[in-house]
C-alpha cells in the first residue's frame, strides 16, 4: 500500500486509538470497544480498514476474533519518512548552531532586596 493511503487510514483518530490497543498484543472486538469507547459496528468499520490496508490481522479463537498489530506496513512508512526526518534534523541543528553565534546572554533579573 503506497505511503499516501495509509496516511489516509491512519488520519482517523480512532483507528489510531485501536492501532495503539493492539500494539502490545492481541485483543477482542469487545475489548477494543472498551478502549475505543465506540459500539461495536463502528469499530468493526474501523477494524475492516485496518485490515484492508494491512495494519492489523485477525484470528479466531472459537467465537472470539482477535486482532494484532502487523508493523511491517508501519516500517515501509517510517522508511519512506526517514528522508524528511533527516533534513528537519539537519535544519534543527543549523538553527541551534546559528541560536548560540548570534545569540546575547540574558542578564539575570536583579532580585527586590
Amino acid at each position: 500500500m503506497p505511503a499516501s493511503a495509509l496516511f489516509d487510514v491512519l488520519a482517523e483518530p480512532t483507528r489510531r486509538r485501536i492501532l495503539d490497543a493492539v500494539r502490545d498484543g492481541e485483543r477482542s472486538v469487545t475489548e477494543l470497544v472498551e478502549v475505543v469507547g465506540m459500539h461495536q459496528p463502528g469499530v468493526s468499520r474501523h477494524l475492516k480498514v485496518l485490515r484492508d490496508a494491512g495494519l492489523v490481522e485477525v484470528r479466531r479463537d472459537a467465537q472470539r476474533r482477535l486482532y494484532r498489530l502487523r508493523a511491517e506496513p508501519l516500517r515501509e512508512l517510517d522508511a519512506w519518512l526517514e528522508p524528511y526526518r533527516a533534513e528537519l534534523s539537519g535544519r534543527l541543528d543549523s538553527l541551534e548552531r546559528h541560536l548560540e553565534r548570534t545569540a546575547s546572554p540574558i542578564p539575570p533579573k536583579e532580585r527586590p532586596s
